[in-house]
């Protein structure tokens, strides 16, 4: 099954291939004759960029090429570290002492990195279990202001993958939490789609709600293979509401679609359920289709020329229907009969056979 935005992309560390580069001086005071290593964090894992030795004054300097994208770097000596995003053609300022090399430093030359700095010493206030449980939502709250005002910057992504005391400051399995990840993947895969980020926050994102739902057990999420229909109520280009139970009833078999024009599968999705469209529609099948594209502009392009109702849902991958139906995946299409689903077909080349035993 193609996978909607679900595999984790390997992601590709790009840097720019003009010669431009960005710069990190400073002074560690305490840290003479030692090698600090410049890292790159590849959603999660740190691959090296560069090292340098530190000078008998504690002063350092280090450039590597520019980032492509933002991206989130740091500073190690030993077991101890300082990040900071890196946009483009950055110049930064470290002044740090030692041994507290962690906590005991400050950087300038970057508002990003300025922001990632507070959030990193803000978050020590409240590691190995110190601060109140009150006084710890406070300042997540404040940090989702702050996330919700440049969803898809680099300190969002910064802060949403935040641990502290090994634990995720935002947690997928919360479902409050969940909703800001949400935020944030939506974000990157509507204004970032080519940075290689984005696949791994839209899998975060997904993966996250589909243990919410497993641990849940909700008893009206689609999991059988029978189960009467949930209903969706959403509008088509022209503005016009469908409810899918008015359809349901309304029609003998109902093919509950969940797409993306967007993706590389929607064309032969769509010539496939052209073909059944008009094999089955004059005995009594309609085609539910429901658009999770980020933009409406994609959906409305293609919507315009198909046959049966498209309806857009603005919610995207991060919508309730996406989770009350179990949408792992595209194609993912539900068969109704009756009010009620008997089938859900993933592979899309089962469809048409699948479809034809309710005729």
């Amino acid at each position: 099954m193609k996978k909607i935005l679900m595999m984790i992309a390997a992601v590709v560390l790009l840097t720019a291939c003009d010669g431009n580069k960005f710069h990190i001086d400073g002074t560690i005071e305490g840290a003479s004759d030692t090698t600090l290593v410049l890292e790159q964090s590849s959603n999660g894992e740190w691959v090296i960029v560069d090292s340098v030795k530190v000078g008998k004054d504690g002063k350092f300097s280090v450039s590597s090429p520019a980032p492509v994208v933002p991206g989130i770097y740091q500073l190690r000596l030993g077991e101890q570290s300082i990040c900071f995003p890196i946009d483009s053609l950055d110049h930064l300022t470290v002044t740090a002492k030692m041994p507290n090399m962690a906590s005991d430093y400050s950087i300038a030359g970057s508002e990003h990195a300025e922001q990632v700095m507070k959030i990193d010493k803000e978050a020590m206030q409240f590691a190995a279990g110190k601060g109140t449980a009150a006084e710890r939502q406070a300042w997540k709250d404040k940090l989702a202001r702050q996330i919700a005002a440049d969803p898809s910057g680099i300190v969002a992504y910064y802060t949403i993958n935040k641990y502290i005391d090994g634990k995720p400051l935002f947690d997928p399995m919360n479902d409050n939490d969940l909703r800001i990840i949400g935020a944030v993947a939506n974000a990157f895969n509507s204004f970032r789609p080519e940075d290689p980020r984005t696949d791994y926050l839209v899998n975060l994102l997904l993966d996250g709600q589909r243990r919410r739902r497993a641990t849940m057990a909700q008893t009206d999420t689609v999991y059988a293979d029978v189960a009467s229909i949930i209903d969706i109520k959403l509008q088509d280009y022209n503005g016009k509401d469908h409810i899918l139970s008015k359809v349901a009833t309304s029609n003998r078999v109902v093919l509950l679609d969940f797409t993306a024009y967007g993706t590389e599968v929607s064309p032969k999705l769509n010539k496939l359920l052209n073909d059944i469209y008009q094999s089955y529609h004059s005995r009594g099948l309609e085609i539910y289709q429901v658009s999770l594209d980020p933009d409406n502009v994609t959906w409305r392009e293609a919507a315009k020329n198909l046959p049966w109702i498209t309806v857009y849902d603005p919610m995207g991958i991060n919508s309730q229907n996406v989770g009350i139906y179990n949408v792992n995946g595209i194609p993912t299409t539900f068969i109704i009969r009756g009010g009620e689903i008997v089938e859900r077909v993933e592979d899309a080349a089962m469809l048409k056979q699948a479809v034809a035993k309710y005729f």
